[in-house]
């Protein structure tokens, strides 16, 4: 099993998508769907599951939609992550061996930290893209 599924990716990337939403306006679902080419039902879901563990805000209403609960620069990816996998696991379940154990929750540690980043922060890996672009020409 992955250590992130489809719904982890799906919802980390919806989160960027509307942390590059410039405007104070809210993104509508079809929007953040067609620009991340998430399915738009799937996409319900895992924005319902963020709004409840306040994340993001809904806006109802005819130009309603969706905005981050918080500045971009205060929500971190391993927040975004527990919600919509209920946790971060390296592994499933306890092994026998104390010593494996042990191992495996300083695994399950050390990947924490690995995003406790924030969606700010993910800009870097966007300049990161763009030098890959700038040498692969």
């Amino acid at each position: 099993m992955p250590l992130i599924s489809t719904k982890g990716v799906y919802g980390l990337t919806a989160m960027y998508e509307l942390s590059k939403h410039d405007d104070d306006t809210p993104l509508q679902i079809k929007e953040i769907s067609a620009s991340a080419d998430i399915p738009q039902n799937y996409l319900e879901q895992l924005l319902s599951k963020l709004r409840r563990a306040g994340l993001v805000k809904s806006i109802r209403g005819a130009r309603g939609g969706y905005i981050l609960a918080a500045p971009a620069n205060e929500i971190k990816v391993v927040d975004i992550l527990i919600v919509l996998e209920d946790d971060i696991k390296v592994i499933d379940s306890k092994a026998k061996n104390p010593v494996l154990n042990i191992f495996f929750d300083e695994a399950k540690k050390n990947t924490k930290e690995l995003f406790d980043i924030t969606l700010e922060q993910l800009d870097e890996y966007q300049d990161k893209y763009n030098e890959f672009l700038h040498y692969s020409i």
